[in-house]
């Protein structure tokens, strides 16, 4: 991990710390949903194109990857899927 200087570090604590409570959850959220693009990305490149409900599914897979049973709620809703064609 790349060590920041202190003025960084400093710096970037101070502009955080003016956020008020929304721009704090927008931020958050904004991080989730580019997260979840990458990873749809990444899951496109080694699968191919998915169907947009079996690309979610894979999304959230990965996500929850250790929390074993909710990759077993994913699983299932996955098995119940009834195409594996892209919309």
């Amino acid at each position: 991990m790349l060590e920041c200087s202190p003025s960084v570090e400093a710096t970037y604590q101070a502009a955080m710390d003016r956020l008020t409570p929304a721009e704090r959850i927008a931020r958050g959220m904004a991080m989730l949903d580019w997260t979840r693009r990458w990873i749809g990305r990444q899951i496109v490149a080694e699968h191919g194109p998915l169907p947009a409900e079996r690309l979610q599914l894979e999304i959230a897979r990965r996500l929850y990857h250790g929390e074993p049973a909710t990759c077993r709620l994913i699983d299932a809703a996955i098995a119940g899927l009834h195409t594996d064609v892209p919309d």
